[in-house]
This record gives C-alpha cells, sequence and structure tokens, in this order.
C-alpha cells in the first residue's frame, strides 16, 4: 500500500474518531449508537496503520489493491448499521402508531366526559356528591 494512501486513510479514520466523540460529549449522538461507530473506527483506524494486517486479510479474501479491503470493510460495517437504524425506524413507527391510537381514545373519552358534564342543568360537582346526599336525605 503507498504510503499517501495509507495517511489519507489515517486521517479520515482518525477525524470519523474525534468526530463521534465530539458528537457525544454534546449529547447529540447516544451511548449506544456511539459504541458502535467507535469500535468501527477503531478497527478502522488500526487496518489503516497497520499496513501488513490489511494486506493480510485482502490477500485471505481476495482482493489484490490492500485499500480496497479497507474500504470493502468500510462498507460493510455501514450496511450493517444501516440495517440496525432501519429496524430501530420501524420499531419507533410501530410504537408512534400505538402512541397516536392511544391518544385517540384518551381524547374521545376526555370528550364524552365532557359532553356527559355540559348537559343543561347538571353541575358536575353535584353528581359527584349526589349519592353521599341521597344517604343523608333518605331517613
Amino acid at each position: 500500500m503507498e504510503t499517501r494512501i495509507q495517511i489519507v486513510a489515517i486521517l479520515v479514520t482518525a477525524g470519523l474518531f474525534v468526530t463521534v466523540f465530539e458528537l457525544v460529549r454534546r449529547r447529540a449522538l447516544m451511548e449506544r449508537y456511539a459504541l458502535l461507530w467507535l469500535f468501527a473506527s477503531a478497527l478502522l483506524l488500526g487496518l489503516a496503520v497497520w499496513r501488513n494486517l490489511l494486506e493480510r486479510i485482502a490477500s485471505a479474501v481476495g482482493i489484490f489493491y490492500a485499500p480496497s479491503a479497507l474500504f470493502v470493510i468500510a462498507f460493510g460495517f455501514v450496511l450493517v448499521m444501516l440495517l440496525h437504524f432501519s429496524l430501530s425506524t420501524s420499531r419507533l413507527a410501530e410504537q408512534n402508531k400505538v402512541l397516536a391510537q392511544r391518544l385517540g381514545l384518551l381524547q374521545q373519552r376526555v370528550e364524552e366526559l365532557l359532553a356527559a358534564n355540559e348537559e343543561p342543568g347538571v353541575d358536575p360537582r353535584e353528581e359527584k356528591d349526589a349519592p353521599e346526599r341521597a344517604k343523608i336525605a333518605a331517613p
């Protein structure tokens, strides 16, 4: 692997590592996702630094140009992350639907209670105390 390409790969992966740390520090990225990104960037940084390891992996997989193996590994990680985020999005969409249904039921119940209390000549406070007053008034 050419030294220039290795330096670029090291700088890019180190930049990713620093970016993930900064996002966690600003609380823009949750820790559970940050661990995945830190692991991936550390792995890519290690592969970029140790030239022989990347060349061994590339030859074992059948890739003739070692830096291409680095990008194949990165692409595989991105695919795994996309699958993970698709699953998370699907789960959140289902939870959102359930919450919207529950909110609709609660809103309907509140409207029914308000409609029952707004009947002419009915005071909501009197309805609550009516059974107790009936016991007191009865001989």
